[in-house]
């Protein structure tokens, strides 16, 4: 009979008789299998406590792409709370000029449009506007994130204090004919010359431009469009330039999504965009605009020093796009044990409580999991190269074999 069969049968019998066995063998067990699938891959498991369950090249630096923005959403979390709600002002002179100071919502996308112009109509009155003036100056003009670039891609979205649908354009191309590729979003005029001259045939969603007054233009002109839905008229040009000193806002919209509600579709969705809208606003709650990722970073690093963790996560900015950003997998597991509360913003692609990360060479996964002998565990495990698949291979074997 093997030692194993042995040491099997002896754990049933103690088991039988009424000690409570702590299944170290189980733990080696998982262990040697999560070993066995990714002898190079960095796997780390904790208990609610603390312990250890599996350490495998747990204090390895790693590039944690997207999980990073577990971080994002634990300090927004902390510092701006579940209640937060981002703001949108208005300012209506003598001449009917509406001036638009934006406040960096993330989530000012049409939906949320439709529900804005009504009120903003109501406060101003059907008599035509005479022109729109956008202030953006809550963010700097040359605000650049690590890792953005300034490519068609969604995920390089320029980040603004007054943008619409995620700083995106989506359509669908037919020649040289542009049609909005959402029932809920109007096609303006920038919408069609931008997607002619840099969007493919077919549907697609593009960001706009690095250059900050052609995607403010297309969010005054959008607006434009809701404000004539909503029984109101716009004549004359949409321009950029400061609200005047002294002037009270005739309308002040709060966005209709918490903060909670915005990290948890930010948990889903994984977009860069909404990541570093929230990080920015963290550092300017705290500091005042005009916001900077060195305010917030600031905020990053005391919160994380609080915590013991100054050496463990190393951030360049809150989406996990940069490669520059740095975790542990000690580190990265201490913050899932901070994030418990808003645990449940989470939601993975596999159902399960957890957050994926990808890029390319980089394969990441972070959350909780449920197991049968030591309740919800926090595990991180980061990979280089091959599949997303073999993450969710590695949490299966957490999974079952703790």
């Amino acid at each position: 009979m093997s030692d194993r069969r042995i040491l099997t049968l002896l754990l049933c019998a103690l088991v039988a008789a009424g000690f409570h066995v702590l299944p170290s063998y189980a733990l080696a067990g998982a262990a040697q299998k999560v070993k066995a699938l990714a002898p190079s891959g960095l796997v780390y498991v904790i208990d609610a406590d603390g312990n250890e369950l599996i350490s495998q090249n747990a204090d390895k630096p790693f590039v944690p792409a997207s999980v990073a923005k577990v971080v994002t959403a634990w300090l927004a979390m902390e510092t701006l709370g579940a209640d937060y709600r981002f703001k949108t002002q208005f300012y209506l002179d003598a001449n009917r000029v509406l001036y638009v100071r934006g406040g960096g919502d993330p989530f000012l996308v049409s939906e949320e449009l439709e529900l804005l112009a009504p009120q903003l109509v109501a406060a101003i009155g059907k008599d035509p506007i005479t022109g729109i003036v956008l202030d953006a100056s809550y963010y700097p003009p040359d605000i650049t994130i690590p890792g953005i670039e300034d490519t068609n891609e969604a995920y390089d979205a320029l980040n603004s204090a007054l943008a619409v649908n995620f700083n995106t354009i989506n359509a669908v191309r037919k020649g040289n004919s542009v049609y909005s590729a959402e029932k809920q979003t109007p096609i303006t005029p920038l919408a069609i010359s931008e997607f002619r001259r840099r969007g493919p045939k077919g549907r697609s969603r593009i960001s706009l431009t690095q250059e900050p007054e052609v995607s403010l233009k297309y969010a005054g002109e959008l607006l434009a469009a809701f404000i004539e839905k909503a029984g109101g008229k716009v004549e004359g040009e949409i321009t950029v330039g400061p609200v005047p000193e002294g002037m009270t806002p005739v309308y002040v919209h709060n966005q209709s999504r918490s903060l909670a509600a915005i990290v948890n579709q930010l948990l889903i969705g994984s977009n860069n965009y909404i990541a570093n809208q929230i990080f920015l606003e963290i550092g300017g709650q705290r500091y005042g605009g005009p916001v900077s990722l060195e305010k917030s970073l600031q905020v990053a690093n005391e919160m994380l020093a609080a915590q013991g963790l100054q050496d463990a996560i190393h951030m360049e900015e809150g989406s996990g796009i940069s490669r520059d950003n740095r975790f542990t997998a000690r580190g990265l597991a201490k913050v899932l044990d901070l994030f418990v509360p808003y645990a449940e913003l989470m939601h993975g692609h596999d159902g399960g409580t957890n957050k994926t990360g990808t890029m390319s060479g980089i394969r990441t996964l972070a959350g909780y999991a449920d197991t049968a002998n030591h309740g919800r565990v926090r595990f991180v495990i980061a990979l280089k190269g091959g599949t997303g698949r073999l993450r969710y291979q590695l949490l299966r074997a957490i999974e079952t074999g703790l």
